[in-house]
This record gives structure tokens, sequence and C-alpha cells, in this order.
């Protein structure tokens, strides 16, 4: 018998303040590496540009590439949370599917605003090792979190083997979606969007029709 999702407890005002510095922190990251570079960025104009101390900065990040993992890592806790609330009966890959196209569908101006900014940070990773590396722990991390997620909604009878594997397949699917995007000057909605683009991974993935 499938289980229901579960809700995690409501944040408190304390982590509630903590994340928003956090994600105020991440888009002065973003912007300033967009405008002149992660190299000739320092961490101290990241705090000033964010409006917060340099000691507070380092609170929460080891260095200045680590600051953009928050704004990296918002589209996988919007998908896991399309997951988590998927109707029951609803097939795995028919759930990942619809779950990967409405995280990386645009609803609003600021969400079409989040994938630009995701967009030009995956551009100035080429470049930089060290983002790079924030890219792929934040990958790394999501598919952690995504696991116990698509284990509710799986078959009863799937192993371990299967899970991880189809877990780890749909995150990297994101993830290739994501960067091919971020090569081309391309919308971020309709036919080479990363929804598109997710929607025609699952399908290859999953052997869906369509895509």
């Amino acid at each position: 018998m499938q289980e229901p999702p579960t809700t995690p407890p409501p944040l408190s005002l304390t982590e509630r303040r903590k994340a928003a510095t956090q994600l105020d922190i991440a888009r002065a990251a973003t912007e300033l590496f967009t405008e002149q570079g992660p190299d000739n960025t320092t961490a101290e104009e990241i705090a000033r540009r964010a409006g917060v101390a340099l000691r507070t900065f380092y609170r929460y990040f080891r260095n200045k590439q680590d600051a953009v993992g928050p704004l990296l890592a918002a589209g996988g806790e919007r998908w896991r949370e399309l997951l988590a609330a998927t109707e029951p009966g609803t097939s795995l890959p028919e759930a990942l599917e619809t779950a990967a196209t409405a995280s990386l569908s645009p609803r609003d101006a600021a969400a079409e605003e989040g994938l630009l900014r995701t967009r030009a940070l995956l551009r100035a990773a080429r470049d930089d090792p060290a983002l790079r590396a924030v890219w792929y722990r934040v990958n790394q991390e999501s598919e952690e979190k995504l696991l116990p997620v698509v284990a509710r909604l799986a078959a009863p009878d799937a192993d371990e083997f299967e899970l991880r594997l189809t877990v780890a397949a749909a995150t990297d699917a994101i993830r290739v979606s994501l960067e091919v995007w971020a090569a081309t000057d391309g919308d971020a909605s309709g036919p080479g969007s990363p929804a598109a683009l997710a929607r025609r991974a699952i399908h290859r993935l999953t052997g869906r029709r369509g895509g």
C-alpha cells in the first residue's frame, strides 16, 4: 500500500529569516557573477550587495561560489514538492514527467527570472571549477532527497536498485536539460525550454510515447 506523502513541519521564524538571508546573498552573488564574473567578485562585494556583514556571509557560506547554492537548489525543491503532492494511483513515469514539466515551466515573471539566473550561473560555471562543483553538489543532494519521495510513489515491489537508478536518471535528466538550455539563447518556455527538454528526456528514460 502506498504511503501518504509526509508534510514537513513548518519552519520557525528564525529558520525563515535564515533562509531569506541566504537567498538574498545567493541573488547578490548571482548578479555580481553575471556582471563581472566569479574571478572578479569578492565575498566582501557579495555581502555589501546583499546588505549583510561579511561575518554573516561566512556564517552561512564557506566561499563565494558556495553562496549560489540556495538559488541553484530552489528548482529541485519545487520538483520534490510537486512529486510529493502527486495523486495516488499515478504511475511513476507520469508523475516524474508532470512534476518536472511543472517545476521548470515559469508560473510568473519571478519564476522566469529564476530560470534566467540559473542560466547565467551555469554559463559562468563553464570556466569556474569551484562553481561547477557547487552545481554538482546541489544535484547530488537533490538526488538524495528525491529518493524517499520516489519510493512512496513506486510499486510496492520495487527494489532499492531500481529506485536509485530511477532517481539518479531523473535527476540527471533535469541537470542535462538545464545545461543544454543554458548553452543557448532560447526562451524559458516553449520549444527548447528546460521544461520541453526535461519532458523529452524523461520520455526517453521511461519509454513513454511522445516528447
